[in-house]
């Protein structure tokens, strides 16, 4: 599989493999080692994504629940915001 995903600390299991396929949808077709991290925070209800891959590759975001980045389509339109364009 190209990508790692690890979510944590965001409660519901459900939602946990929910954000997990989602995140997997969105490496279905890049090339290369891709890890992503999505951490919640005790302190309110952002969670911390980062995007590790290859060619020292490393983005961060904060997912503001507030704001609706919660939302499995908004997950996968930030990480597909910060990946790198695809060569064709």
């Amino acid at each position: 599989m190209p990508v790692s995903v690890i979510v944590a600390q965001i409660g519901d299991p459900r939602l946990r493999e929910r954000v997990t396929e989602t995140v997997q949808q969105a490496f279905a077709h890049r090339d290369g080692q891709w890890q992503v991290s999505i951490v919640g925070s005790q302190a309110n209800d952002n969670w911390e994504m980062t995007i590790t891959g290859a060619n020292l590759f490393e983005r961060s975001y904060t997912l503001f629940g507030t704001q609706g980045e919660h939302e499995l389509h908004v997950i996968r339109e930030r990480i597909e915001q910060m990946l790198p364009k695809e060569k064709r």
